[in-house]
């Protein structure tokens, strides 16, 4: 019986470090957010949300229904998202490649 495999050591993706001023303001970024969720600011049932797009990696800001999960606002909307996607997306399929 080869046992050799059971011993083989696993690769491990390691996160990037984040500078520690970067962490400071992601942290109190996500401190104001939970104080703003606190007051009830943008109702009873509803909460702001920050999130990157996973198609454009673009920051979007969403106000979501706690109990349905339905987005009530964004910012930047839906259809614009999707336009910047569309328009990255006909700028790099037009560029013609270069021989050189």
């Amino acid at each position: 019986m080869d046992i050799t495999a059971v011993n083989r050591t696993i690769p491990v993706a390691v996160a990037p470090e984040i500078p520690p001023e970067k962490a400071a303001e992601q942290r109190s970024i996500v401190q104001a957010v939970k104080a703003l969720n606190g007051t009830e600011m943008f109702g009873q049932d509803n909460q702001l949300t920050f999130q990157r797009d996973p198609d454009t990696h673009r920051m979007v800001i969403q106000v979501i229904n706690r109990k349905t999960h339905e987005v009530v606002s964004q910012i930047p909307p839906e259809y614009l998202v999707r336009l910047a996607e569309d328009l990255k997306l006909q700028q790099t399929s037009a560029t013609p490649d270069r021989i050189g």
